[in-house]
């Protein structure tokens, strides 16, 4: 073994289809369309950054281009597929659409796509950030998708779907991969740091994998860096603290200060917040996911939950997570951080105790109806 260092998000990036976290739906497709032999000539992979396009493209390359391939079982430590990996292979080239999106490079490709492939049985292009090519590469590249030769497959994958052209997505088979859940990064967190001997406490995971927003990449990304500050022990106060996160506890107390319309504590919450140099636009983010939380506990429960400390209608929460969110621009780009945090969580109490205009019509249409037409009340 060599003594080079590798980041974490590299050193476990995924090698097989086993490895890939919480895209089962991706996995198994592709699985399939290997064991029956319906492989398509051009895929496209659709989802937010770090949530495996490119690794799950790179795997696919593996399957179709081992030996005795297309195999979905393949052994990721055949020299063939550590070529893939470390990126040698001639066959398998990938591209990538943001320094590269000039015509030049496609009409390239479009020359050299005529060759047979030299090592395997495909010549499989991977071409990363596909919205950025330019509108003559992408006509360019429209001609050679149209009528490709056999050998040759193509792996598109993109964070902005809505600017890749029309003409291109209706020639591939789209994959959307999803944000990955919390618990299943907490889960793949908890391997690594086993493998690494890395002792971390379950609630400081919670928080790395909070923070990654279903970014697989992002998680290990801050993993490794709460390594490099912590060494080989890592706290939830660590994370808090590098990151200017806030406490689940001081959240849920946040929300449920809300819930109770408790201006004074917010505001003292808010202070605490702030004086601990806390980021409070992330701190609003977590607090909608705790109102969310107890908005789907009110549809389930017929329309009332005390999730949130006081009970409330699905109509108030509605209200309360609307209020929070017209609040997000204020909060990110304004000039003062703080006050406009302070009066998104004022006017969004305010909100959620309003009363919806139609449902007080329907109230006093209800009473009116139940009244006798001279206004006088009924008998008994």
């Amino acid at each position: 073994m060599s003594g080079t260092y590798q980041v974490i998000a590299r050193k476990w990036r995924p090698q097989t289809f086993d490895d890939v976290v919480g895209q089962d739906h991706v996995v198994r497709t592709l699985k399939n369309a290997i064991a029956r032999q319906r492989i398509a000539h051009a895929y496209l992979f659709v989802g937010p950054r770090g949530t495996g396009k490119t690794s799950t493209a790179r795997i696919f390359a593996k399957a179709l281009n081992c030996p005795g391939g297309p195999k979905a079982d393949f052994d990721p430590a055949d020299p063939v597929c550590q070529a893939i990996a470390d990126g040698s292979h001639l066959d398998v080239i990938e591209i990538d659409g943001a320094s590269n999106n000039g015509i030049d490079q496609i009409r390239d490709l479009r020359d050299t796509v005529r060759y047979a492939p030299a090592q395997g049985k495909f010549k499989v292009y991977i071409i990363d950030e596909v919205h950025q090519l330019s509108a003559q590469a992408f006509n360019a590249l429209l001609k050679t998708l149209e009528e490709p030769p056999a050998h040759v497959k193509f792996i598109f994958a993109t964070t902005e779907v809505q600017k890749v052209l029309p003409t291109i997505i209706s020639r591939c088979q789209r994959f959307d991969l999803k944000p990955i859940p919390t618990e299943l990064i907490v889960e793949r967190l908890q391997k690594i740091a086993g493998a690494e001997k890395i002792t971390v406490s379950a609630a400081a995971l919670q928080s790395i994998a909070r923070m990654a927003d279903g970014g697989m990449r992002d998680a290990q990304s801050v993993f490794d860096q709460m390594i490099s500050f912590c060494g080989a022990e890592i706290t939830e106060a660590d994370v808090l603290d590098v990151y200017g996160l806030v406490s689940a506890e001081k959240i849920a107390a946040l929300a449920a200060a809300l819930a109770a319309g408790d201006h004074q504590r917010l505001v003292a919450i808010v202070d605490e917040c702030d004086a601990a140099g806390r980021d409070l636009y992330r701190l609003l983010v977590d607090v909608q996911a705790n109102v969310r939380a107890a908005l789907l506990d009110s549809i389930a429960h017929r329309g009332n939950s005390k999730a949130l400390g006081a009970p409330m209608t699905t109509e108030q929460l509605t209200r309360l997570l609307d209020g929070l969110r017209e609040g997000e621009g204020g909060v990110k780009h304004g000039l003062s951080e703080k006050i406009n945090f302070e009066v998104t969580l004022l006017k969004a109490v305010e909100h959620s105790r309003a009363r919806a205009i139609d449902s007080l019509i329907k109230e006093i249409s209800a009473i009116a109806e139940s009244l006798p037409d001279d206004g006088s009340k009924k008998n008994g």
